[in-house]
Order: structure tokens, then sequence, then C-alpha cells
């Protein structure tokens, strides 16, 4: 019988992996997009040899990322995948080891450093006058000091990348919160009373160089506002 998708057989058809793997190659060397249709799952398994319900399993895999689905009258076809509800899903199974974790960890300082660019790019007045709120909330309910606040962090930085105007990055945030009171909770417990080796830089100080509209001094007071996170890590302390 003619091979109609053009792939290679596989022999081994217990590795459902190989089939995957194969099935994306197809999708990349014909340059299918988002909305094209790919071959039934008979043709696929007379291309590579395999039984239908191998082929079956692996564009089940495909289909739990989200990068086909079934169309009604089209078969099978390409659809966007949203690599953060993945990632999302990941991170909810409580699975991720301590190093994984500590990755993750450093990513988000990271991205809370490299925003600052964009922040300043796309802040709005808007954006400044509802952060100006959430640290008018946090003076009331507690003065600023130089002990660090989880509470605190997670209010204001969640705002910071909200006003970055990247969707993906904000989302993403979202999902590195919990990691970052993870490592705070159970790995970073000398952070509560953390002393900082240079003048704390409070929430209200970030504020206001937003305000103002300097940029670097607002790159280096959160730098400094994020020193104990800095310190553990460039220290390369345990996790």
């Amino acid at each position: 019988m003619k091979n109609r998708v053009g792939l290679k057989p596989i022999t081994n058809l217990s590795l459902v992996d190989k089939v995957e793997i194969s099935i994306t190659e197809y999708i990349k060397s014909n340059k299918l997009e988002v909305g094209d249709t790919i071959p039934k799952e008979m043709e696929f398994a007379e291309s590579l040899g395999v039984s239908r319900t191998v082929v079956r399993e692996a564009l089940t895999r495909l289909r739990t990322i989200g990068i086909i689905d079934s169309k009604k009258h089209k078969g099978m076809v390409l659809s966007q995948p949203d690599f953060i509800e993945n990632f999302e899903k990941i991170m909810e199974t409580n699975l991720v080891g301590d190093d994984t974790l500590k990755d993750i960890f450093e990513l988000r300082l990271i991205m809370e450093m490299g925003m600052v660019d964009l922040l300043f790019a796309r802040k709005t007045d808007e954006d400044i006058e509802e952060l100006s709120k959430i640290v008018d909330d946090m003076e009331k309910g507690k003065g600023e000091t130089h002990i660090f606040s989880l509470k605190n962090e997670v209010a204001f930085h969640g705002k910071l990348y909200e006003m970055s105007g990247n969707k993906t990055l904000h989302r993403l945030q979202n999902i590195l919160l919990p990691v970052f009171q993870y490592v705070h909770n159970h790995k970073l417990d000398d952070a509560k009373t953390y002393m900082y080796k240079k003048k704390f830089v409070t929430h209200r100080e970030l504020l206001n160089y937003l305000k103002e509209g300097n940029k670097e001094k607002f790159r280096k007071g959160l730098a400094r506002h994020l020193e104990p996170h800095f310190d553990r890590v460039l220290k390369d302390v345990a996790f």
C-alpha cells in the first residue's frame, strides 16, 4: 500500500514516544499551521508500521497538551497549545524536585529584574494609581520595615508584572508566586528576619521611582529590595 504520509516505519511497536516524535516531525517538516488538518490514525499507522492503538495513544498525548483537536466534519486539526496552562498543571502536582524549584525561583528573580524596561515603557497613570493604593493599604496594616514580608511581595510585585503589559509574563508570574512562597516557607526561613546590608528600599520608594520616571534608581532599588533572595542564590546556599 502506498505510503501517503511519507514517514519512515517504526519497527518497535511499544515505543509510543517514537510515534509521537514522528508525528511532530511530520507537522514541522510539512510546515503545518494552526487550523491545518493532519492525517487520520490509519494513515499514520500504515506509514509508521504500527497499530492504530499506538498511534491513538501518541495522538492523545498531543491532544492533552493542546497541539491537536478534533473538529466535526474536519477530523484532527492543529491548535495553538497553551504552554502556560500545561506548566501550571505540572506545578500543581507538587512533584517538582528541589533542584528544579531552585532553578524556577532563580528564573523568577531574573524575570523580575529583566522586566524593568517594559515596566517603564508601558506603565500608565491608572497603573500608578492602583499601585499607590496597594502601598497605602500595606502601610495602613503595618509599617514598612527591613523585615521581608511575603504578603507584601505578592501584592506589590504581582501588580508590577501586570503593568509590564506582557500577558504571558503576567500569567507565568501567577504560577511562580507559589514557588516563591514554597521556597520562602520551607527553604528560606531566615528571610523573615533578614537584615539588609544596605538601606532597605521600601515599596513606597520603588513606587516613587516609578512616578518620577527614574528607571535606573528603580532598577537598583529593586535589586536591593530583593537582596535576601539574590544573596541566598549567589552564595549558592543549599535549598
